[in-house]
């Protein structure tokens, strides 16, 4: 292991011991990753709003705008300002299907289809980085912990909004 990498996971046994909470940890790893792979991919020219909604159509291309919104957790607003622009830049085209004219869908182009094989090696750079210094059985039990977290978290926002209370929009009207 290299002098860095020990350095590193000192700091880390540090954060681990401490009474820092589960939550806090849990941002500062998804910034890093973030960070991380933001690093990579503008290399490519490729913001991180719009590697996720490639990600997603490398797996199902062909989804509305409400469908890729849904799937990246994010408003359709915000979907329809990332679309325009890999529309502008050639990863995708929209167009209409199945005689809707109202509803568009979004197509990879085959520029959109290569960054593929550009971005995702970048991903994997991300992840093995982040693992570095775990053991193969510690990396499991990660993932699963991971899972039960976003389990449990999943079906509290459901508990909550049984019980008629749902997350506030990003943007606020507070000040109008």
């Amino acid at each position: 292991m290299s002098e860095k990498s020990d350095s590193a996971l000192k700091k880390d046994d540090g954060l681990a011991q401490s009474d820092e909470r589960i939550a806090r940890l849990v941002r500062l790893a998804a910034r890093g990753f973030n960070r991380a792979l933001q690093l990579r991919l503008q290399t490519q020219n490729v913001t991180f709003g719009q590697w996720i909604f490639l990600r997603i159509l490398w797996q199902e291309d062909g989804l509305s705008q409400r469908e890729l919104s849904e799937r990246a957790h994010l408003t359709e607003p915000t979907a329809h300002t990332a679309l325009s622009r890999m529309e502008e830049l050639g990863y995708i085209e929209r167009r209409n299907v199945a005689g809707n004219r109202r509803r568009q869908h979004a197509f990879l182009t085959e520029k959109g289809w290569e960054l593929r094989d550009l971005l995702e090696p970048l991903a994997h750079e991300v992840n093995n980085a982040a693992i570095r210094g775990l053991s193969g059985a510690e990396e499991k039990t990660l993932r699963k912990a991971l899972a039960v977290m976003i389990r449990n978290l999943e079906e509290d926002e459901e508990n909550a909004a049984l019980s008629g209370v749902r997350v506030p929009p990003t943007r606020s009207n507070l000040g109008s």
